[in-house]
């Protein structure tokens, strides 16, 4: 069979929703199925509003037997403003029961990619099931959800909703709006990252038979063995190290990482904070206001290799992510293969990832008091900081390989192609 992914953003992007679809993509090739990859030029997700982000050539490769092809993108207007009124604009036309058609009209002004469309429309015959994610992304969705019903092509999407915290709406109100929902009642298979997200998502109209909670994975031997020692002599680090991954901004937490380090920084502690990942807008603003004392305790990589990752894992103490807008959080699983104890937010999928207080903490989000004091303990208690480490690669190697995973979803991928609309 030929199955088609439309993904926003791909490979060499690193971020859990890439990694997800460039492994999903190796399950189905590994067992005998044709894998084409449509994603953007985009290097970054700011890329779809802001015309001076990081871009990728428009080109065609073939990476581990998939086929990617990647089209430009063409932004409604390069002004910065004029995404995100759109985007709240659709919120609250939403709000008011504001017909699907209108708002799936009104979400074409956001990013665009003609080119992905006509090569949907020029292969339609030769393509078996489309699979569509991000539904945050839903101006680029809706076109090729179009084409694929008028050529009764099969529909899987992978909405990656992000829930944010559950006594506040300001962000999932961004993955609810109705025509985004309208994707998940027009697909024939919605996969889920988690429980609570596949409670979300049926909570909100779509058919629980429909509603598969998949999770994602790590193969463990692709994410050891780095060089720990060598990342330490490059940045000139000689004490605990506490590592971030994922892009840098306020709703991954970012700002409240440093706001706790600063304040272990003024107790004494001695420790440095490596963030790695793409920095937003917001960020970059943030961090060039911070002292320079603060500036000098952080190590910055933006858009870091496999390989540095690697290293930076094999180097570090401690592994953050308090973010809010992670629908599982594949780094988890990536440090804990690493035997180091994690510290994740209580937002969005992670409480369904990490179990608090038996393989790593759960802070509030936005808490720089609670996840200071977390960090703490953690750093001064190596046998709690072991305990954590081996709990937590005891859950990859039971539920989160990417094995395990390709078992439960491929499937229902090829479940798709025969189950009727």
């Amino acid at each position: 069979m030929h199955f088609v992914h439309v993904v926003q953003l791909y490979h060499p992007v690193t971020s859990g929703s890439v990694k997800f679809f460039v492994e999903l993509a190796a399950q189905l090739v590994r067992r005998g199925h044709r894998v084409t990859i449509l994603t953007t030029t985009a290097g970054e997700l700011e890329a779809f509003w802001l015309p001076n982000k990081r871009e990728f050539p428009a080109a065609t490769e073939v990476l581990a037997g998939t086929t990617i092809h990647r089209f430009p993108i063409q932004r409604f207007s390069p002004h910065p403003l004029i995404y995100p009124i759109i985007r709240r604009l659709l919120v609250e036309l939403g709000r008011i029961h504001v017909p699907v058609p209108f708002l799936r009209a009104l979400s074409a002004f956001t990013p665009r990619t003609p080119l992905l469309n006509a090569w949907i429309i020029a292969n339609a015959a030769d393509i078996d099931v489309l699979h569509v994610t991000n539904v945050t992304l839903d101006g680029l969705i809706q076109p090729v959800l179009d084409i694929a019903e008028r050529h009764a092509i099969p529909i899987v999407s992978t909405p990656f909703i992000h829930l944010g915290v559950a006594t506040d709406d300001s962000l999932v109100r961004y993955y609810q709006m109705p025509q985004q929902l309208d994707i998940l009642h027009r697909s024939r298979v919605v996969f889920t990252m988690t429980e609570r997200e596949r409670r979300f998502v049926i909570e909100r109209g779509v058919h629980s038979s429909l509603v598969h909670t998949v999770g994602a994975g790590v193969t463990p031997t692709e994410v050891v063995g780095g060089d720990g020692a060598a990342f330490r002599a490059e940045h000139s680090i000689s004490g605990p190290i506490v590592l971030q991954i994922g892009a840098m901004a306020r709703d991954k937490g970012t700002l409240t990482s440093i706001a706790a380090l600063e304040k272990l920084w003024q107790s004494g502690l001695d420790a440095t904070l490596v963030l790695i990942g793409a920095p937003l807008e917001h960020f970059v603003s943030a961090y060039e206001a911070l002292p320079l004392a603060t500036q000098a305790r952080i190590v910055l990589l933006a858009h870091a290799t496999d390989s540095q990752k690697r290293d930076a894992l094999a180097a570090a103490q401690l592994l953050l992510l308090p973010s809010r807008t992670d629908s599982f959080g594949i780094v988890f699983l990536e440090a804990w293969c690493n035997r180091i104890p994690v510290i994740g937010a209580d937002a969005g999928g992670i409480p369904d990832v990490i179990t608090d207080g038996v393989d790593g903490f759960l802070v509030p989000f936005d808490d720089a008091h609670t996840l200071a004091d977390r960090i703490r303990r953690i750093l001064e208690d190596n046998s709690l900081a072991d305990r954590f480490a081996a709990a937590g690669f005891a859950k990859v190697t039971e539920r989160f390989t990417w094995d395990a995973i390709g078992a439960v979803i491929v499937p229902w991928c090829l479940q798709a192609h025969s189950r009727q609309p």
